[in-house]
């Protein structure tokens, strides 16, 4: 194991020691709270109901004898173990894009055969997210997340061993099946364990594993990618898997009643049949076009699905997914905002790649380490934000940190050949530095309003959601990135033309230049000065195209600049 790697693994145990710490001394805050009353306000209705000593030592005993059994083992460490769980199902997620051309070699399989690895990860996802509410009922949170632990590293392991693509297929769904659960699973726990006052700083947390490790995972691989096999990122997290597993069995328990619903079977066939389609129709409208016949299909066959998937769960007595959570208006709006800035987010993680690694030539290390400090800065700042949130509420958080992300956003649109790299970084650091006040501060907003019964609905309708978001936007602005350069080119064919004499002329001078320099005959050296001429239109073409994705993420970033304004400070609904 080499210095990088042992760091990379120092760094995210210090990570996960400093939470554990912050939460540990929130317990200990709590406790001193409870066994001096005298010494908080917040007691004083308290004393002035308790008239003798017998009483108030009576009250304490039931208090304690109603205890929640997290609260027995520790808050801190129930939060360790979700954390560490959702971080590194997050991280292998972002791992996989570098090693694409490395796993296409080596297993010798096409770029519309591998892109399935992504795909289907995305498709099997889609699936459970919307049932996670009916599992956390049926089994409660401990073997829920002991399942979903066991399922992604069982299937980190067979993507280490496959040598063959199906094989690799398995395990990435084996892998998907889990994450899909850790999320919505991790949200409902925190919602559960911490009353609304204190969620902002608790979602803060959470955040950091939510947020940092995407912005760690092209770092982390592109580094390993040119030292390592592509089996080295699925090897990394098998440690932290079974890890992860034994921390659940010892300190995790159940936060939630564990009822026995009956299952929704035909709400489970149109979720499935709806959410998968309608995933899969986008994510292939990036490679295929709007236009396509499948794409076309999917969609249709994805619309229809959601429709029969809605009328089914708003009809049946005891639905998979209760989608009445967005009759209160804090968390439908708040979830439409988390949406777009969703869809705006993968403008700069989907477009700068390309920009930076295609067009400028940087290495995937490279491109990675630009995005480094940004993820930094958001880790910092996160659990700050959610302080702020516990005291002033989601809505001017959102403003400024929209307003900071819409200006970040439109400097994107300006990309040149020249323009340098610590610009660049500059800008997503300070894009990065807006967004760690909206993310988990407009979710939580929203969720505080839903009564506790609702919990689980509410996060599993709202990660569909923003996953439905991100696969959409995904698919858009790819699709605007590539129709707006080919307007773009052919904008440049019509520019340089025989009838046009200037650019001839030169053209001409460039070709005769390059004969002598090489000692090439002469319609060799104008052969090279067109190739070269056509290459810096389609770099500039390229270029021009990601401008213009911008430009429309700029858009996304103002619609919900604008729709934060009307977020209200939420309470708890007892409805």
């Amino acid at each position: 194991m080499t210095i990088y790697i042992a760091g990379y693994i120092l760094i995210s145990i210090l990570l996960f020691a400093v939470v554990n710490y912050m939460l540990r001394n929130q317990d200990k805050a709590r406790k001193a709270n409870q066994e001096h009353p005298a010494q908080h306000a917040k007691t004083a209705p308290l004393k002035e109901e308790i008239e003798t000593f017998e009483e108030a030592d009576a009250v304490k005993n039931d208090q304690a004898a109603k205890k929640p059994a997290y609260m027995e083992n520790g808050r801190g460490k129930v939060v360790f173990a979700l954390m560490l769980g959702a971080f590194v199902a997050i991280l292998n997620q972002t791992l996989l894009n570098v090693a694409i051309p490395h796993i296409m070699n080596d297993l010798s399989v096409s770029a519309s055969t591998v892109q399935w690895l992504s795909t289907g990860y995305m498709l099997t996802n889609g699936i459970f997210i919307p049932i996670t509410a009916f599992l956390i009922s049926r089994l409660g949170t401990r073997k829920l997340f002991l399942a979903a632990i066991f399922s992604f590293t069982i299937g980190s392991l067979i993507c280490s061993v496959s040598t063959s693509f199906s094989l690799l297929m398995i395990g990435r769904v084996v892998q998907a099946a889990g994450a899909g659960i850790v999320m919505p699973l991790l949200m409902t726990v925190f919602l559960t364990i911490y009353p609304p006052n204190k969620r902002g700083a608790a979602m803060g947390l959470m955040g950091v594993a939510i947020m940092f490790a995407p912005a760690l995972g092209p770092t982390l691989s592109g580094w390993l990618i040119g030292h390592y096999s592509w089996r080295v990122l699925f090897d990394i997290v098998i440690p932290f898997g079974i890890v992860d597993i034994v921390l659940a069995y010892l300190w995790m328990v159940d936060v939630t009643e564990v009822t026995k619903p009956k299952f929704d079977t035909y709400g489970f066939l149109f979720s499935t049949i709806g959410l998968g389609s309608l995933l899969y129709g986008f994510s292939e409208a990036g490679n295929n076009g709007w236009g396509s016949t499948v794409v076309v299909l999917t969609l249709v066959i994805g619309v229809i699905g959601l429709i029969a998937f809605v009328w089914r769960e708003l009809t049946t007595d005891e639905p998979m997914l209760e989608l009445r959570v967005f009759k209160y208006d804090i968390f439908a709006l708040t979830t439409v905002i988390g949406m777009i800035i969703n869809m705006a987010m993968f403008a700069a993680m989907l477009l700068l790649p390309i920009y930076l690694q295609n067009i400028r030539g940087f290495t995937g290390l490279q491109s990675g380490l630009l995005m480094l400090p940004g993820a930094i800065v958001m880790a910092i700042m996160m659990p700050i934000s959610g302080k702020l949130f516990d005291k002033m509420g989601a809505r001017w958080l959102a403003v400024i940190g929209l307003a900071i992300t819409v200006i970040t956003t439109w400097q994107f649109t300006k990309l040149t050949m020249q323009t340098t790299y610590a610009y660049i970084m500059f800008l997503y650091v300070a894009r990065m530095f807006g967004m760690s006040f909206l993310s988990m501060t407009v979710m939580t907003e929203g969720m505080n309003q839903l009564p506790t019964r609702l919990a689980s609905h509410g996060t599993a309708a709202s990660n569909t959601a923003r996953t439905v978001a991100g696969s959409i936007g995904t698919a858009f602005l790819v699709t605007v990135m590539t129709t707006r350069s080919s307007f773009h080119a052919s904008g440049f064919g019509n520019a340089v033309t025989s009838t046009n004499v200037y650019l001839t002329n030169k053209l001409n001078e460039l070709g005769q230049g390059i004969s002598a320099a090489a000692g090439l005959p002469a319609h060799y050296g104008q052969n090279l000065a067109t190739s070269v001429i056509y290459g810096e239109a389609m770099k500039q073409s390229t270029i021009n195209g990601i401008n213009d994705a911008f430009i429309v993420a700029t858009g996304m970033a103002a619609l919900a600049f604008v729709l934060s304004f009307f977020i209200k400070r939420a309470r708890p609904s007892e409805k």
